[in-house]
């Protein structure tokens, strides 16, 4: 019945051609040897080239080379080629201030695509299965806000000079553990799989059997909305990627996007935020920073909409967005910015750094207490429950006005620059923090907003400049 339903599935996508090559990604649990045995099983019928890749993560001394050595025994018995590399996932998550397990997935599909390289493969076959969707699913549903997020595991994509596969994706974790029992495999357990300082751990064993209790064939039920969202998703980004090719308009070098409004707002919304992350996509060179979010995309839409006729945004990395008249344009500016150049700056989420030209920077962090460091002048301290996001770092617009301590009533920027005799080449390079309804919060160096005092948490906002060090509060 098992192998029934692997082949069943294989047969349905079309996952695996005859006389091909496969590299199979085996860590010794009983997903991947599942997997690899029901490959060889299939290797003379199917005339397949198997070569089975085990990459060693050094995350459990012993304990990875104990399983690195157990694969390779099971390799010898059934008579696979295997391959297997040490990769230093604490050294990448350090440099590169990732989790560890994003650093684990970067090295280890490195290794898989070097694999697929050298041996000019057509297939990664990788052993996810039905309880992996339901777990990656959810954590979409925690983490997202746009259908792609919420696609799930795919069954097929391409990689390197072929495709990853994922045959085993009907199955549920208790038919793997079955058919690994059925052939006498008895697979490496990873003991860090129940360790709950992980999301998906937690998922997994906290809120997955509760689901499952419900809905028995949850994992069929989700892996047909996986297969959905998948092929609506590929239905609106080709229709976005035509849109793309007749409102947007780039610039010899390819380094400036300039987007027709009129154009692009005639289509449903649906097809202009895509057409925004493609130019965001091409623009960063498909490394979109993960700042840029569901807010950001929000911004973009009202900047379209809004009767304003010039505004120009700032979004990581020192992207510009600018509006003139009927026209949006996207483009990295590298030089610092001179008075021509008004600041704006999108903040969705604390704690976050913001690199401000001239090597300034706003540090954002959440605090429990207020000490006599908000009376500093490069310190403000505000009651987190009182902030309405998004905020913004920005230059002084026209009409801005704000209230203080001692202060009646509201009174205009203008007019606090000149009480406190701000030369006028200052005045517009002034940084300003607002909040999403343009209250603003801070006039940074002149003045703070005052709120009654309530309990924290409070976050902390901290200017720097270019000479000073920073990091100046600690709670």
């Amino acid at each position: 019945m098992i192998h029934k339903k692997i082949e069943a599935f294989v047969k349905k996508y079309q996952l695996i051609k005859q006389h091909a090559t496969v590299i199979v990604g085996v860590s010794g649990g009983p997903d991947s040897m599942a997997l690899l045995h029901f490959l060889t099983e299939r290797r003379k019928d199917n005339h397949l080239k198997l070569i089975a890749v085990g990459v060693d993560h050094q995350l459990r001394d012993v304990v990875s080379k104990a399983d690195m050595t157990y694969v390779k025994e099971m390799c010898e018995k059934w008579d696979i080629p295997f391959e297997t590399r040490k990769v230093d996932v604490v050294h990448y998550r350090n440099v590169n201030k990732v989790s560890t397990q994003v650093a684990a997935r970067i090295l280890r599909y490195d290794v898989f695509r070097e694999m697929m390289e050298q041996y000019n493969a057509d297939y990664l076959a990788l052993g996810h299965h039905g309880d992996d969707q339901i777990e990656t699913m959810l954590m979409g549903f925690m983490r997202t806000t746009t259908l792609q997020g919420l696609q799930g595991i795919p069954y097929k994509r391409p990689f390197s000079t072929g495709h990853v596969i994922r045959p085993l994706l009907p199955l549920t974790k208790e038919e793997i553990e079955a058919y690994c029992d059925m052939y006498g495999i008895e697979p490496r357990i990873d003991a860090s799989n129940w360790d709950t300082s992980y999301t998906r751990n937690e998922l997994r064993l906290h809120v997955v059997p509760i689901l499952k209790n419900k809905n028995q064939l949850l994992h069929q039920t989700v892996q047909q909305l996986s297969e959905t969202i998948q092929e609506d998703e590929i239905f609106l980004l080709t229709h976005a990627k035509e849109l793309m090719k007749d409102i947007v308009n780039w610039d010899k070098n390819k380094q400036r996007a300039t987007i027709s409004i009129h154009s692009l707002i005639r289509h449903p919304v649906s097809l202009q935020r895509r057409v925004f992350r493609l130019t965001l996509d091409y623009l960063y060179k498909k490394d979109v920073p993960e700042k840029i979010s569901y807010t950001h995309e929000e911004i973009f839409l009202q900047l379209i909409k809004d009767s304003t006729s010039n505004k120009t945004l700032h979004f990581p990395r020192n992207l510009f967005i600018e509006k003139s008249y009927n026209s949006v344009q996207l483009y990295f500016n590298q030089r610092i910015l001179d008075d021509e150049k008004p600041y704006h700056y999108v903040i969705d989420q604390i704690p976050c750094q913001i690199e401000l030209p001239n090597d300034e920077k706003l540090i954002m962090k959440k605090v429990d207490q207020i000490q006599t460091v908000t009376e500093r002048e490069n310190i403000f301290i505000y009651p987190e429950a009182e902030l309405v996001f998004p905020l913004y770092i920005r230059h002084r617009q026209p009409g801005d006005r704000m209230t203080y301590k001692g202060l009646k009533g509201s009174k205009k920027v203008k007019d606090i620059f000149i009480d406190d005799k701000v030369p006028l080449k200052k005045r517009d390079k002034t940084y300003i923090l607002s909040d999403s309804n343009n209250h603003i919060l801070w006039l940074i160096g002149l003045r703070k907003k005052t709120v009654d005092p309530i309990n924290g948490p409070y976050v902390l906002f901290e200017y720097v400049k270019s000479n000073d060090k920073g990091e100046t509060y600690h709670a």
